[in-house]
């Protein structure tokens, strides 16, 4: 059995579209280069072809993977969502007690998670810390620099 993830409406409708365009557009421009490079002749020593599947064969993974996750999302429906405690979809500002500095996450999917935009997994360790929490609780999680506290200060859209 497959597990279900949680995603965004956002993170689901980027999925689709990449999917969408590897299945029409990335194909095409395989088949392509495939043909171009068969044209370079002998196959034993044709580095292009070589390299051509191997990008084939990764986009194909990639259509597979992506179908699977599609098939498996549980797509969160942001203006449902309640705001009284931390939950995919929502954001949360957070107040730093070391460095005395509030940090907001967006807590997302786990194929949506992306550092420099401050989209943080509900999978990932400080994710799976803060699901659940409400506004006003300590979040003390073990990070790589050594143990991080943070404060919930506001849940929001």
């Amino acid at each position: 059995m497959s597990k279900q993830m949680q995603i965004t409406q956002d993170g689901f409708e980027k999925l689709k579209a990449e999917l969408e365009y590897l299945k029409t557009t990335g194909r095409k421009e395989m088949s392509e280069k495939i043909k171009v490079a068969l044209s370079f002749g002998d196959l034993s020593e044709n580095s292009e072809y070589d390299e051509a599947k191997n990008n084939q064969g990764q986009m194909e993974a990639r259509i597979k993977e992506l179908e699977h996750i599609i098939k498996n999302a549980v797509v969160v429906d942001n203006d449902s969502v309640k705001t009284d405690s931390v939950s995919v979809g929502l954001k949360v500002k957070l107040y730093d007690e070391e460095f005395d500095e509030e940090i907001i996450y967006h807590i997302v999917g786990s194929t949506e998670a992306d550092v420099e935009e401050n989209k943080i997994s509900d999978e990932s360790q400080l994710g799976q810390n803060l699901m659940g929490k409400k506004v006003g609780d300590e979040v003390i999680y073990e990070a790589p620099c050594g143990e991080v506290k943070f404060k919930v200060l506001e849940i929001f859209r």
